[in-house]
C-alpha cells in the first residue's frame, strides 16, 4: 500500500542522515585543512626556533664524529602526544647528521633544501619543514609523523559518528511522532466519514483545519452537495413519475371495468380505443422516463467522427411518419441538397429531434416543418408548428421536467422538451425556443460545426 506516513518518514530519515553525512565529510574536510594548518605553523615555529638558539650558540653543536642528542626542543610542545611525533634534525651542508632529537630518525628526513615538503623515511611520511643556515653551515629539520595527524582528524570524525550514533535514533522517534502528528487530521477526517450512515450528506466542518487539507475537505463537501443535489432529483422525478403513471394507470383500469361490465357493443368498443389510447400513452411516459434516467445518469460522450445530419433527420421523420399519417399531420423535410455533416454523437442528436418532432405533432394543426441548416460554424435543425404555441412568461419552465404549459396537449406528459434539453447539453449543443407569427413554436437544435 501506498501510505503518506511512509513516503514522509522516508524523506525525512534520509535527508537527516544525508544532512548528517554531509556535515562529516565537511567537517572531515575542514578539520583536516585546519589541523594541517595548524601543525604546519608548528613545524614553521619549532624549526626558526631551533635555528635561533643555534645562532644564539644555545644549542651546541657535537664534535666532527659525533651526533649530539636534542632536547630542548622537547620543551616546544604543549600536549604529549604530539610532542612524542615531533622530530628534528640538523644536518651540515656537506651532508653529515650533526644532532637530532631523541625520537628523529637516523636517514634525513626531507632531501629538500628549504620549506615544506613530504618524505617517506622507513616506511613513514613525515611532514618537514627545513631552514638552511649558510652562517653556521647547517639546515635544520623538524617534522612530525602524519600518523599523529590523521589520527587528531579521525578523532574528531570519531566524535561525530558516535554523536550521530546516540542522536539519529532520538530523530528518528522526534521525526516519527511529528509526522504522526501532523497527519492526524486526516486520520480524525477519516473516522469522521468511516463513522457517518450512507443517508448522511452534510458538509464536514472546515473551521480550523489545516490549510493543506482544506481542498481536500472543500472537494468532499462539494461532492456531498452534488449527491444531495442528484438524490433530491431523483425524489422528485420518482414523485412525479408516480404522479403521471397514476391517471393513465387509474383511466386504464376504469376503462377496462367499463368494458368488462357493459354488454352494449359500442359502448365495449369504445372502451377497448380509450384502452389502447391509454396504453399508447403510458407506454410513450414510460419510454421518456427511461430516456431521461438514462440521460441524466450519461456524462457527455465524444463523438470523433463526422455524421451526416441530412441522413439523421430524414431516418427520424421516416420513423414518425406512421404516427404523423393517424394524426393527418405532414412532416414537411426541408434540407439542402449539399450533405451537411458534424460531429456528434448519433444517438442523444435522434433523441432529442424524435421528442421535439413528436412534441409538435402534438401541438400542430395542419403542418409540421423539419429544415437542415448549414451556418458555417454551427448546424442548426429547426422544427416548426403551426399550433398555439407557449406562452411567452412559459418559455423558460417548459423545459423542466414535467412541466407543462397552458396549451398541453391531452397525450403529453411534460418531459419531451426536457429530455431534448439534457440530450442537446451531452453533445455540446443547445435547445432554443421561440414563438412564430401569428402562430406556432419554432424548436432550433443548435450544433457547433467541428468540421468548418
Amino acid at each position: 500500500m501506498n501510505s503518506i506516513r511512509s513516503r514522509l518518514l522516508g524523506i525525512l530519515i534520509g535527508t537527516t542522515l544525508f544532512v548528517w553525512l554531509a556535515a562529516i565529510a565537511w567537517i572531515y574536510t575542514s578539520t583536516q585543512a585546519e589541523v594541517e594548518r595548524v601543525l604546519d605553523a608548528r613545524l614553521t615555529e619549532a624549526a626558526r626556533m631551533v635555528n635561533s638558539l643555534l645562532a644564539d650558540h644555545r644549542i651546541e653543536i657535537a664534535s666532527q664524529g659525533n651526533v649530539a642528542t636534542l632536547t630542548t626542543l622537547a620543551n616546544l610542545a604543549a600536549a604529549k602526544a604530539y610532542e612524542r611525533q615531533l622530530s628534528c634534525q640538523i644536518w651540515s651542508l656537506d651532508g653529515t647528521l650533526v644532532a637530532r632529537s631523541e625520537s628523529a630518525p637516523e636517514l634525513p628526513l626531507t632531501n629538500a633544501m628549504q620549506g615544506f615538503s613530504e618524505d617517506i623515511v622507513d616506511g613513514e611520511t613525515w611532514r618537514v619543514f627545513t631552514i638552511e643556515n649558510a652562517e653556521l653551515g647547517v639546515r635544520v629539520m623538524v617534522g612530525d609523523n602524519l600518523r599523529m595527524r590523521e589520527r587528531l582528524v579521525g578523532d574528531v570524525v570519531k566524535g561525530m559518528v558516535h554523536s550521530a550514533a546516540l542522536a539519529i535514533p532520538f530523530l528518528v522517534g522526534m521525526i516519527w511522532l511529528s509526522v504522526s502528528r501532523g497527519l492526524m487530521p486526516l486520520s480524525d477526517m477519516a473516522r469522521a466519514l468511516s463513522q457517518r450512515s450512507a443517508n448522511e450528506l452534510t458538509p464536514l466542518p472546515s473551521a480550523g483545519i489545516p490549510k493543506e487539507i482544506a481542498p481536500a475537505i472543500e472537494a468532499i463537501n462539494d461532492l456531498f452537495g452534488r449527491v444531495e443535489a442528484a438524490r433530491e432529483r431523483e425524489r422528485s422525478f420518482t414523485a412525479f413519475a408516480a404522479h403521471e403513471l397514476k391517471t393513465p394507470l387509474a383511466g386504464l383500469k376504469t376503462q377496462a371495468q367499463v368494458a368488462l361490465s357493459s354488454t352494449d357493443g359500442a359502448v365495449h368498443a369504445n372502451a377497448l380505443r380509450q384502452i389502447a389510447a391509454g396504453v399508447d400513452r403510458t407506454s410513450r411516459l414510460v419510454k421518456q422516463l427511461l430516456d431521461m434516467a438514462a440521460l441524466e445518469a450519461s456524462d457527455a460522450r465524444p463523438c470523433h467522427s463526422y455524421e451526416s445530419m441530412n441522413h439523421l433527420v430524414s431516418s427520424v421523420v421516416a420513423d414518425l411518419l406512421p404516427l404523423a399519417s393517424a394524426r393527418g399531420i405532414p412532416i414537411k423535410l426541408e434540407s439542402s441538397e449539399q450533405d451537411v455533416r458534424a460531429k456528434v454523437e448519433p444517438h442523444f442528436f435522434v433523441l432529442a429531434l424524435r421528442n421535439l418532432l413528436e412534441n409538435a405533432l402534438d401541438h400542430a394543426n395542419d403542418v409540421v416543418t423539419c429544415q437542415v441548416l448549414d451556418l458555417g460554424k454551427e448546424v442548426r435543425v429547426v422544427i416548426e408548428d403551426d399550433g398555439p404555441g407557449i406562452p411567452e412568461p412559459e418559455l423558460e419552465l417548459v423545459t423542466a421536467k414535467f412541466v407543462r404549459g397552458r396549451h398541453k396537449s391531452a397525450t403529453g406528459s411534460g418531459l419531451g422538451l426536457a429530455i431534448a434539453k439534457v440530450a442537446m447539453a451531452r453533445i455540446g449543443g443547445r435547445l432554443t425556443l421561440h414563438n412564430r407569427k401569428p402562430t406556432g413554436l419554432a424548436a432550433t437544435l443548435e450544433i457547433p460545426n467541428r468540421a468548418a
